[in-house]
């Protein structure tokens, strides 16, 4: 499994062919019991998450252009190199 520099939460993004950026709430994200991984979970931007059902699951090679980094301190770092260590 190849390392990931998994974005911060907050991190806005396009998706290869997406028309609407998405801003970035949630990483690993597990569905189906755990049968399927996700890299990140993300919202409509600007719009936000209105309903359970404007989840918007993807991983970190469908992304197209990175718009804004999400807020990063020494936590965010910190939590960052244990996902890193992780996919190890």
């Amino acid at each position: 499994m190849s390392q990931k520099n998994y974005l911060p939460i907050g991190s806005v993004v396009l998706l290869k062919e997406g028309k609407k950026r998405l801003m970035i709430y949630g990483r690993r994200q597990l569905v189906k019991d755990g049968e399927k991984e996700y890299d990140y979970s993300a919202c409509l931007y600007p719009e936000g998450m209105l309903n359970s059902k404007d989840v918007v699951l993807f991983n970190h090679d469908q992304i197209q252009m990175i718009y804004f980094i999400g807020f990063q301190d020494i936590e965010e770092l910190h939590f960052r190199s244990l996902l890193k260590n992780s996919d190890e």
